[in-house]
């Protein structure tokens, strides 16, 4: 089937209280590992984008190949553009047949984020797409000691209401002690935060920085609320790791390192579908 946005399978998410993940992928090996595994587990899943990874020559070349591969399985997949870090990038990305986008103004004062997000909904709205935004601001796991773990950062449930009232976002990322990469010390996650703004508001919502929790942390998270979670550290480095160890082997070649890297995506997808509640949920689609 061709890719679709991701919305419904969210929505359905949150009736069911399951888990969608997005897996960041980087090239045709971590690319064709998910989508062998989604295919067999029939789980509903979204290929992410970087933000960074996107603004490279070959962006649009990429998008195609997963337009390509995705017409070859009956399994709901979305293609998302993962931090947006503008109203400009976040359209090309419409603009190359991305599903859904997010974009990222978290770092911005709340109107000026506000403001930004409403753009990105109406061109989204044009092309059928929906959009994550972020509100409150997830740091970066090297950093967590001075920053998730003190929880600056934090979503404020106060402000999330008007936030979605004012963007009309389609699926809301809230900062409530997560953090993106390898985190420096406990995660501290505050599960009664995402338990209040899931009563507030009936939006998706989003984990990012999953890296480092152990399923019964993940599987908790979801009970409380969340309905989407980013994941891409830990299969990165599962790649790099069997990279560097099929370049070591005897017959070491091209061949063997790049399908390295597709079983340590296909590997990590299937144990995060299990964990996450995901698989079989795609038979539910009429």
């Amino acid at each position: 089937m061709t890719l679709v946005s991701i919305k419904k399978e969210l929505d359905k998410a949150i009736q069911g209280s399951y888990g969608i993940p997005l897996f960041d992928v980087f090239d045709m090996s971590s690319v064709d590992g998910v989508f062998e595994a989604l295919e067999g587990k029939r789980a509903p899943t979204i290929l992410g984008v970087y933000t960074s990874f996107f603004a490279a020559p070959n962006a649009e070349a990429f998008a195609a190949y997963i337009q390509t591969r995705s017409q070859h399985n009956s399994v709901p997949v979305s293609l998302m553009l993962d931090h947006g870090d503008s109203i400009e990038q976040c359209i090309k990305a419409l603009d190359c047949g991305f599903t859904d986008v997010m974009y990222d103004g978290s770092t911005l004062p709340l109107e000026e984020n506000i403001a930004n997000t409403k753009q990105v909904v109406r061109a989204a709205r044009l092309r059928g797409a929906a959009v994550e935004a972020e509100l409150g601001h997830v740091g970066m796991g090297h950093q967590y000691d001075v920053y998730g773990a003190k929880r600056l950062g934090f979503t404020d449930p106060e402000a999330v209401e008007y936030f979605i009232n004012e963007t009309g976002v389609d699926m809301l990322a809230v900062a409530f002690g997560n953090a993106h990469g390898l985190y420096k010390g406990e995660p501290q996650l505050d599960l009664d935060l995402v338990r209040e703004i899931r009563r507030r508001v009936d939006v998706p919502l989003v984990m990012h920085g999953g890296t480092g929790l152990t399923d019964d942390q993940y599987r908790e998270v979801i009970a409380a609320g969340i309905s989407k979670i980013n994941i891409a550290t830990v299969i990165v480095n599962t790649a790099t790791e069997r990279m560097i160890k099929a370049a070591n082997e005897e017959k070491a070649s091209m061949f063997s390192i790049s399908e390295a890297v597709k079983q340590a995506f296909r590997e990590w997808s299937l144990h995060f579908y299990e964990v996450f509640g995901t698989m079989g949920k795609a038979e539910m689609e009429k």
